[in-house]
């Protein structure tokens, strides 16, 4: 008769970020490194949790998952590196999380197919073919990475970016999104910048441009660069714009750098100021 396999293994890790590292309380964000550096990470796993003391790293697969206070790392397998501190102890320096990883907070959650936690930085690196980060009304993916800065409360979305905000979509090669607390404690999104084929997409509206700033509050994204506005065939370009996608109105402006040309100037001569641009629309019929 086989012996019966222990389903559940947990073994509490009693090794710190940082004895310096701040403490936030209450805990409502991915603070892993950060937040309560009093307070053990507890590993569990249900096949095992191996310890190579000489490598100073353990291994913990199935259903492995790291905790610290109310922040979770969730994977098939994770590797938690140590080093050795001066006054005896050990501080965990880096969670590794292979498959399926999910990490999360009360207020945000962040998945994808693999992970690194540098916990002496507080930075963390998400990689996969879909990286989705959940915080509130807020919903953030790429296809490629996502880094969260804990001490500076950013996120960095790389490659087929999208940031969406009840509804309202940000989309951009790279997104880098920008996070304040509430009265709560809750962590919400508050500016995003989008850079490299930026598009907003609005009720009426598909709007490109080169970059962008969205004040998420305020609803208002400000775009720069070869901005494009098509709405029912019709299409607005111009250097700028303002759009509101709480209303639903955009205006394209020129550049303001740029200056007119006097008469008789030469446009050729690179030492004379930039010919101001104008707006330009173009206004396609209905065919009959």
């Amino acid at each position: 008769m086989k012996p019966n396999k222990l389903k559940l293994i947990s073994f509490t890790v009693a090794f710190f970020a940082l004895a310096g590292a701040p403490s936030l309380s209450p805990a409502q964000s991915l603070d892993l490194a950060t937040g309560k550096s009093d307070q053990p990470i507890e590993i569990t796993a249900d096949n095992g949790i191996e310890w190579q003391r000489d490598n100073q790293v353990m291994i913990a697969t199935g259903n492995a998952k790291a905790t610290r206070g109310t922040a979770h790392v969730e994977a098939d397998t994770l590797r938690a590196y140590y080093q050795k501190s001066q006054t005896g102890g050990s501080n965990l320096s880096r969670l590794d999380a292979i498959g399926r990883v999910r990490i999360s907070s009360p207020t945000q959650t962040l998945t994808g197919q693999s992970s690194v936690y540098d916990l002496d930085q507080a930075v963390l690196v998400v990689t996969g073919k879909k990286v989705t980060l959940i915080s509130g009304k807020d919903r953030i993916t790429a296809t490629q990475q996502m880094e969260y800065y804990e001490k500076t409360q950013m996120a960095v979305a790389r490659q087929n970016a999208t940031a969406n905000h009840d509804g309202k979509m940000l989309r951009a090669d790279t997104l880098v999104a920008l996070f304040t607390k509430d009265k709560n404690g809750k962590s919400q999104v508050s500016r995003v910048q989008a850079f490299e084929n930026v598009r907003v997409v609005t009720k009426t509206d598909s709007i490109w441009a080169s970059k962008g700033i969205y004040d998420v509050a305020a609803g208002i994204v400000t775009l720069n660069g070869n901005v494009r506005i098509t709405r029912d065939g019709n299409q607005l370009n111009g250097d700028n714009a303002i759009i509101n996608l709480n209303t639903g109105i955009s205006k394209l402006l020129t550049d303001p750098g740029a200056k007119s040309p006097k008469p008789g100037q030469n446009d050729l001569n690179l030492r004379e100021p930039r010919r101001k641009k104008r707006v330009r629309g173009l206004l396609v019929p209905k065919r009959k």
